[in-house]
């Protein structure tokens, strides 16, 4: 699994994209109806634009509700930890080390 933290431009889904091993982007990938997305993917003929009811994106929502329950600073309005861009930044980090390792 790769990360990029950001908004949900277009640039912060192509800085996410580049980071996804090429073997992996060569397979089938789905993304919702973001318009932010439609410039990225423009013209790959193995990515699908897909409802959230189409049940190609269970998965990804699975592990973002994961996310949300074990790291509760990003839910949470008040100060659950630091709230400084590079903390945020390993602690996903971390967790997407602890997340792959247990997958494999």
């Amino acid at each position: 699994m790769a990360n990029a933290q950001g908004d949900r431009s277009a640039k912060t889904c192509a800085r996410l994209w580049s980071r996804i091993p090429e073997e992996y982007r060569q397979g089938r990938s789905f993304s919702d109806f973001w318009k932010s997305y439609r410039p990225v993917f423009a013209g790959d003929p193995s990515h699908r634009q897909v409802g959230t009811s189409s049940g190609k994106l269970a998965h990804v929502e699975r592990f973002f509700g994961r996310l949300r329950q074990k790291l509760a600073r990003y839910v949470r309005r008040t100060r659950a930890a630091s709230e400084s861009e590079r903390m945020l930044h390993l602690t996903t980090k971390l967790f997407v080390e602890w997340y792959n390792e247990a997958i494999t």
